[in-house]
C-alpha cells in the first residue's frame, strides 16, 4: 500500500515539475472558479479561514498528535508507539518542506486575494499534515478496539478534518487542487509506511494474527 501510494506521489510530482497542460489546465479552471465563489461569498470564506488558520492547521494538528503521545505514555506506558507518533510526524513535516523547496512551485497569484501564505505550493502541508494526523490516530484508536459508535465519530471526524482543509486551501486561493492532491497521496504514504514500521517484529519473532 505504501508503495502504491507513493508511486502514484511521485507520478503527480513528476507532472507537477514539468507542468504538464492537462493538469495545469485543471488547476486554472479550478481555482478560478472557486476563486470567484470566494470573493462573491463573504461568510463562507470567513469561516473557512478560520478553519485553516485555527482547527486544521498543521500547528493544531502537531498539538493533537503530541497530546495523543503523552496519552499513551500516562495510560498505557507504550514508549515505543509515542516515540513512534512523533517521528512519524517529524518526518512528514521534513518531506512536506524538502519536496516544496525542490519543486519549487508558485502558489495562485489573484488580483483580489482573499488570503495569502508563504513558501512554495507542492504539496499542501495543510492537506499533508492532516492525512498523517488523522490517520495515525484512526489506526492507534481501531487497534484499541473502539465501541462502533465512537469508530464512526471518530472516522467522520477524520474524513472531515481531511477532505475539508483540502477545499479550504483551494477555496482560499492558496493552493492549486493538485497540491491538495499531492497532501494527500504523500500523506497516506507516509501513513501506511509508518504502520508498516510499526508492525514489524522487533524481536526476530514473527508477530500471530490478532485475535487469537
Amino acid at each position: 500500500m505504501a508503495a502504491a501510494l507513493g508511486a502514484c506521489f511521485v507520478v503527480l510530482l513528476v507532472l507537477v515539475a514539468l507542468r504538464w497542460h492537462p493538469l495545469v489546465t485543471v488547476d486554472g479552471d479550478i481555482s478560478r472558479t472557486t476563486h470567484r465563489w470566494a470573493v462573491r461569498d463573504h461568510e463562507v470564506t470567513h469561516v473557512f479561514r478560520v478553519l485553516t488558520d485555527w482547527v486544521w492547521d498543521p500547528t493544531t494538528m502537531r498539538l493533537v498528535c503530541t497530546a495523543a503521545a503523552v496519552w499513551l505514555v500516562w495510560r498505557r506506558a507504550a514508549w515505543w508507539t509515542a516515540l513512534w507518533l512523533g517521528i512519524t510526524c517529524a518526518v512528514a513535516t521534513l518531506v512536506q518542506q524538502t519536496v516544496k523547496a525542490v519543486v519549487g512551485r508558485s502558489r495562485p497569484v489573484w488580483p483580489d486575494p482573499v488570503d495569502s501564505a508563504h513558501y512554495a505550493a507542492f504539496p499542501s502541508g495543510h492537506a499533508l499534515t492532516a492525512t498523517v494526523v488523522c490517520g495515525l490516530l484512526l489506526w492507534l484508536l481501531h487497534r484499541h478496539g473502539p465501541r462502533p459508535a465512537l469508530w464512526r465519530t471518530a472516522v467522520t471526524a477524520a474524513l472531515v478534518s481531511v477532505v475539508g482543509v483540502g477545499v479550504t486551501r483551494v477555496w482560499l486561493g492558496v493552493h492549486w487542487p493538485s497540491d491538495v492532491l499531492g497532501g494527500w497521496l504523500a500523506g497516506a504514504a507516509l501513513v501506511a509506511a509508518a504502520v508498516t514500521v510499526h508492525e514489524w517484529p522487533r524481536d526476530g519473532r514473527v508477530r500471530p494474527p490478532r485475535g487469537r
